[in-house]
């Protein structure tokens, strides 16, 4: 069973509405974007469930609405956080596609990591190429999109696979390996 193109639209918007909303409870706790990374859970989530293109879009849209709408991320790094969350839903999405082990949460996990690491080292090219040319280095990179975001990263391995195989039990989404049940 497939999803309908209005299903993943509708799934891809409420994605996008949280991308404003997530981060606006996350706020109240000082340095959590950086930290816990609460936008970046709807777009690999979309990206999960309904593909690689809408993934995309989640990615691009949902910073740039939460830009206009709450002033976060401010304007001085919306670019590069719509490039490194449109690569996590894009990325996210193929590696569905692309990987079928016969277990769910394994295919879910190398999805996710292998998205994880692909948003980051994209956003970490974009950063020394185009948004902090001269500036920027790996130290920086490395301690930004890991150190720094450890915490979000676990939230992230922890959380995603759960939310998608809780889909799938309530037939919310389609179930990915059907004759396992």
């Amino acid at each position: 069973m497939k999803m309908s193109y209005v299903k993943k639209s509708v799934l891809t918007a409420a994605c996008i509405a949280l991308c404003v909303v997530l981060p606006m409870a996350f706020h109240a706790i000082p340095n959590s974007g950086s930290v816990l990374s609460p936008m970046h859970i709807p777009v690999l989530l979309c990206g999960m469930i309904c593909g690689g293109p809408f993934g995309l879009l989640c990615g691009l849209a949902g910073p740039f609405l939460s830009s206009i709408i709450t002033r976060m991320p401010p304007m001085a790094y919306l670019p590069g956080m719509m490039i490194e969350l449109a690569v996590y839903g894009l990325v996210t999405g193929l590696m569905m596609q692309l990987v079928h082990t016969g277990k769910i949460y394994a295919d879910l996990y190398i999805s996710l990591i292998i998205s994880q690491l692909a948003g980051r080292i994209v956003a970490g090219i974009a950063n020394a190429l185009i948004f902090s040319v001269g500036s920027y280095s790996i130290a920086a990179w490395a301690g930004g999109y890991f150190i720094t975001a450890w915490p979000g990263l676990v939230i992230q391995l922890l959380l995603l696979p759960t939310i998608v195989f809780a889909l799938e039990r309530a037939r919310l989404i389609p179930v990915r390996y059907p004759k396992q049940r």
